[in-house]
Order: structure tokens, then C-alpha cells, then sequence
């Protein structure tokens, strides 16, 4: 294997540092923007992957991870905790600028950042893979970040809530009452009325309400047989019905939710359509500041949860986007708010070609890159307004709200 010192310029999308060895753009996971190194080279076509074998010049911006499983089992949850936190934002506003340039083909500089009033026990759900091979006890934890077939005991994550890491010991606990499989998936996930499981795996689960009673800290469990869809399996208290979702990062969440209002306020809107609306966390108080808003939501429960709180004149939709967005048009904004997968094409060719556009598309994006990209199909509208909220410090995932209008107006 080939190695060469390398200087690390910038932290790429994935949170890898970024260096360049004989003309060749090498991805150095674990560096730090300014760290030189001897980096063990494995060359692709047209890039090559590195690892540090020696740190010859330390960056200033290297600080000592707090996580033993980040420094010692390499840990894949985190990207970032090797740099200081002034640097990690920095990295995340220079990632949305070269997404946005280099894909989305917008001559942007990087955008202001929010950052995080929470560095670490911000996360409220957690996802952990589980693995047994039935002669011994469970494996329950995360990946290394260079082998994602390989799960390691997870002991504590300091970037999740401490709530939640409860629930997930008294998982831990209730183990011989797991469903009947080689691997399973969980997630723990603290909501307003307590902490939600959601178990994916198996076809059988006789011991479903044993191992429910033996986990007192969740209010709810949700089952996801393999191949099948996900049911309520039990809840107590006053637990909802439905799977809520909620934001990972709560103070963040709140203050991105607070701004993407605003911005569409500042519009006085009379006509909104709130695309991916969720429960209507966004759609509801639009509604009820006075706008018509269509939300649509895929998710049946969720379109039901809005529907029942909108006021008369507003309404909610369960269906896809791309699948009703034209027949619902025009309107004064449109909200999008896709999963990490972005927009499908037909929603960006739906509202590029629309002979009277919106006032504003108002894009809150948890990937730069699908950003980018749905921003290439819609050249007909201009960047007014970019913003990034760091709801995920310690790792290389950032929020992003990106405020377009049209190209004339």
C-alpha cells in the first residue's frame, strides 16, 4: 500500500478530511483541516481513500475525543469529535457552500450557522443494531466507521440523552424477550409523553408483552416484522397511538421550527402548501395565523394527527408529494421539508414549470448534497436567503434552510 505525507485542506460531506497526493483528491477519515500526515493510501480511479499511520503535524483545530468508543472501537455514529467546536461549524458551512456550488451550480458563500446551545446528551433517539448467534449473549451497539458489517458493545454514548441510554439498559435487560432472530434493530426515541421503541426484525415475537412489562421506562412499542409494516404492539399511560416524530435535537429543533415560521409569515401568505408535514407541527399554526394550508404527509397517521387539529378552510392530505402537488397549486409558498433523500424529480419539474411560480419555496434540508441537487432542476428560482442550524454536533450532518424566489422576481 502506497503512502504519502498529506496536508488536509477541508472536511468533506461524509466528515472525512481532504488532501491531495500526486494530484490525486485523497478522503482521510479521523483528520483535521490543517493536520499534515503520513496517510496509508488506497487509490481508486479517480480518488484515493487514506489512513493516518503517523500525525506528523497536529492541527490547531485537534481536540481529544471525549468518547471511548470513538478513540477505542472507532466508532461511526460520530464524525467530528476529534475537532473543536468552532471548527466542526466552520466545516459545516464549508460543506453547504461546495455542495451548493459544485452540484447545485449556485455561487454561494458559505451560510451563517446556528449552533447547537448543546454539545453532547442532545440526541433523543438512538438506534442501535443487535446481534446474536443464539449460544451467547446479544450484541447491542453501533458499527466502526471503517467496517459496517462489524457491531461493537456499546456502553454509554455521551451525545445521547441519558433518558434514553436508561431505556435502552432495561432493553439491554429484557433481552431473552427479544423477537426470535439472529439480528434485530431498535431505536429509542424520547417524545412529550415518554420514550417510544420501535423494534425492526424477526417474524416472531411470542414474548412481545413480557418483554414490554420488563422495559418500564417506554410508554410505547412498535414492532416491524421483516418484510411486514411496522404495528402498535403496547402502550401505557398516555401515550399517543402514533409513531410521532420528533426532533433529535429539541432546543434546535424549536428554534429551526420558530424561524422556517417567520420566513414564511414574513410572506403573508393566503395560500400554503406544507410538503412532508408530518403531524403539522408547521402546518397548524400557519393555519391558524390565518393562511389556507394543504399539508400532505405519506404517513396515514400522521396526515390523520394534522387533519384533526387544522382549522376549517385548511386540510390535510395523505398522500406523496410528487403524486398531488400539481392538482394543490398554485399557492403563495411552498414548504419542503424531504427526508434525507431530498425531493423526488417530479416535485422540482412540477414547480420549475409552473407558469405562475410561488412566492417563495421555503427548503429545510438535512443533506447539502439532495439540496444541491434539487436546486440544479429548478434554475427558474434564485437563492434570497440560506441559514444552517447545527442540530448534530459532533457528527458531519447539518440542517439547512434554503428561501428561494423566483428568477424575476
Amino acid at each position: 500500500m502506497t503512502t504519502r505525507d498529506v496536508t488536509i485542506e477541508s472536511i468533506a460531506a461524509g466528515g472525512d478530511g481532504i488532501g491531495r497526493a500526486d494530484g490525486v483528491v485523497v478522503f482521510v477519515p479521523r483528520s483535521a483541516p490543517g493536520d499534515r500526515a503520513r496517510v496509508r493510501l488506497d487509490v481508486r480511479k479517480r480518488f484515493a481513500r487514506g489512513e493516518i499511520d503517523e500525525l506528523l503535524e497536529p492541527s490547531p483545530a485537534r481536540v481529544d475525543p471525549l468518547c471511548y468508543h470513538y478513540r477505542v472501537d472507532r466508532c461511526g455514529g460520530c464524525q467530528l469529535q476529534h475537532i473543536g467546536y468552532e471548527s466542526q461549524l466552520a466545516a459545516k458551512q464549508g460543506i453547504i457552500r461546495d455542495a451548493l456550488r459544485r452540484i447545485g451550480k449556485r455561487e454561494v458563500e458559505a451560510p451563517p450557522i446556528v449552533p447547537s446551545s448543546e454539545e453532547w446528551r442532545y440526541r433523543r433517539k438512538l438506534t442501535l443494531a443487535m446481534r446474536s448467534d443464539r449460544r451467547s449473549d446479544w450484541i447491542i451497539g453501533l458499527h466502526p466507521y471503517d467496517d459496517p458489517v462489524a457491531v461493537f458493545q456499546l456502553a454509554d454514548c455521551p451525545i445521547t440523552d441519558a433518558r434514553v441510554l436508561r431505556v435502552w439498559r432495561e432493553m439491554i435487560e429484557a433481552s431473552p424477550h427479544f423477537p426470535r432472530a439472529d439480528e434485530l434493530r431498535a431505536s429509542v426515541q424520547l417524545l412529550d409523553d415518554g420514550a417510544t421503541i420501535v423494534m425492526e426484525g424477526g417474524n416472531e415475537w411470542p414474548q412481545r408483552t413480557a418483554f414490554f412489562e420488563a422495559v418500564p421506562g417506554a410508554t410505547a412499542l412498535w414492532w416491524k416484522p421483516a418484510h411486514r409494516a411496522r404495528t402498535l404492539v403496547a402502550r401505557r399511560g398516555g401515550a399517543a397511538a402514533g409513531a410521532s416524530f420528533a426532533q433529535v435535537n429539541a432546543s434546535m429543533g424549536r428554534m429551526l421550527h420558530e424561524f422556517v415560521l417567520e420566513r414564511a409569515r414574513s410572506y403573508k401568505p393566503r395560500r400554503v402548501i406544507d410538503g412532508y408535514a408530518g403531524s403539522g407541527a408547521t402546518a397548524i399554526p400557519l393555519a391558524e395565523s390565518g393562511a389556507e394550508v394543504v399539508a400532505i404527509e405519506a404517513d396515514r397517521d400522521a396526515a390523520e394527527f394534522c387533519a384533526s387539529r387544522l382549522p376549517q378552510g385548511s386540510r390535510a392530505l395523505a398522500a406523496r408529494v410528487e403524486d398531488v402537488l400539481a392538482e394543490w397549486l398554485p399557492a403563495d409558498v411552498v414548504l419542503l421539508n424531504p427526508p434525507r433523500t431530498g425531493v423526488h424529480e417530479a416535485v422540482t419539474a412540477t414547480l420549475e414549470g409552473l407558469g405562475s411560480k410561488p412566492r417563495a419555496i421555503i427548503y429545510v434540508s438535512c443533506d447539502p448534497a439532495t439540496l444541491a441537487r434539487d436546486l440544479s432542476r429548478m434554475p427558474g428560482y434564485r437563492i434570497s436567503g440560506l441559514r444552517a442550524f447545527d442540530m448534530f454536533p459532533q457528527t458531519a450532518h447539518v440542517e439547512t434552510v434554503c428561501e428561494l424566489v423566483p428568477e424575476a422576481a
